[in-house]
């Protein structure tokens, strides 16, 4: 087991025993210099908005509360195509965390494949690597990926995702939890995203919605799921339809693994066997050595091993063990609320794009 997997399995509750409960509570306390060093932070900038610094062109910030998992780069990839279809030149600008030797990290390199037509620029000093993306890319729209906690760069709308799997009022600040801020920062929102909802019962996500309109009563929200779109693979596209009825093994890099193993158990597959790596994993010669002697020792029935495209962009092979590989490529699909949050996005481009039929 790994380090972050033990980690998760603390602070979610997995984890028995007096050594899970004492890191719990060590985690209880730590998490309070953290929240007041948040909370200084963000005092700072609600106080002073001239703190943060502008670019001539509107930007959009596609961000979430929690330390990944509730997929923020199908959403960015969604918001990116919305403007790039109405005819802006788009541009992604990103921390671009767990990248190696200063190249693209994951998320970079599955939005270069998705949306080939849109530049991503990646740096620590969003607001020059935004400016960049104006003056030297002639960018008309900038959208930030993971960038709701970073006030330096001004934004004209905060999109935050909420993954319904994982409602955020049952969650504690880090480290005791995944929330990087107090539940309050949705103050600073313009529109929210429930993500996954397809992966909850209909009475949780009800429940969820109601929460959010008694508590944030003025923010508008609406309802998404992680739409699964093909296989991908060495030679390209291959339908998803082969997975039904198939025994499958899944690995896995990303925020939060359970919902990858969800998404494939609803295209009919059954999981045999899983491996959890930390988010944004760089893959070694080591790992792959390791999975090809996971994946050999699989049982028989196992006829295919699956990962999300986030880690198949860093691996890029065909097989492991024996056994073909192949990635589920995902969409952000919008259930209820689909017209309410592309009106959204429209008003930060003026009057003139505000029409639902352009």
């Amino acid at each position: 087991m790994s380090s972050a997997e033990w980690y998760r399995g603390v602070i979610d509750g997995r984890r028995r025993g007096p050594l899970a409960w004492a890191t719990r509570a060590a985690l209880w306390w730590a998490r309070l210099p953290y929240a007041v060093g948040v909370g200084v932070r963000n005092f700072r900038y609600d106080r002073n908005r001239r703190l943060a610094g502008r670019v001539p062109v509107p930007v959009v910030c596609v961000g979430n509360l929690t330390l990944g998992g509730t997929g923020k780069t199908v959403a960015a990839e969604y918001v990116a195509g919305f403007y790039r279809d109405l005819g802006r030149q788009v541009a992604l600008v990103s921390r671009g965390y767990g990248g190696r030797d200063g190249g693209p990290n994951d998320e970079a390199m599955v939005l270069e494949e998705n949306l080939p037509d849109v530049p991503h620029l990646q740096g620590a000093d969003r607001v020059a690597v935004a400016n960049a993306a104006v003056e030297e890319l002639e960018a008309e729209l900038i959208v930030l990926d993971d960038g709701f906690q970073h006030r330096r760069l001004f934004r004209d709308l905060d999109v935050v995702l909420l993954d319904a799997t994982r409602p955020v009022t049952r969650e504690y600040l880090f480290p005791r939890g995944v929330l990087r801020e107090p539940i309050g920062g949705l103050r600073r929102a313009g529109f929210v995203l429930f993500t996954r909802c397809d992966q909850v019962p209909a009475e949780e996500l009800a429940s969820q919605r109601a929460w959010l309109a008694r508590v944030f009563p003025n923010l508008p929200h609406a309802t998404t799921a992680h739409a699964p779109v093909e296989l991908v693979g060495p030679d390209g596209a291959e339908g998803l339809d082969q997975l039904a009825g198939k025994s499958v093994a899944v690995f896995s890099g990303i925020g939060h693994p359970p919902a990858f193993v969800r998404t494939v158990q609803q295209l009919g597959a059954t999981v045999t066997a899983e491996r959890e790596f930390p988010d944004h994993h760089p893959y070694t010669r080591e790992d792959v050595d390791d999975l090809n002697r996971w994946a050999a020792s699989l049982p028989a029935e196992v006829e295919l091993v699956l990962t999300t495209q986030k880690d198949w962009v860093k691996l890029r092979v065909g097989e492991l063990g024996g056994r073909k590989l192949r990635a589920v490529r995902v969409g952000l699909k919008v259930h209820e609320g689909e017209e309410a949050f592309q009106q959204k996005l429209r008003a930060v481009l003026g009057e003139r794009f505000m029409g639902v039929d352009e």
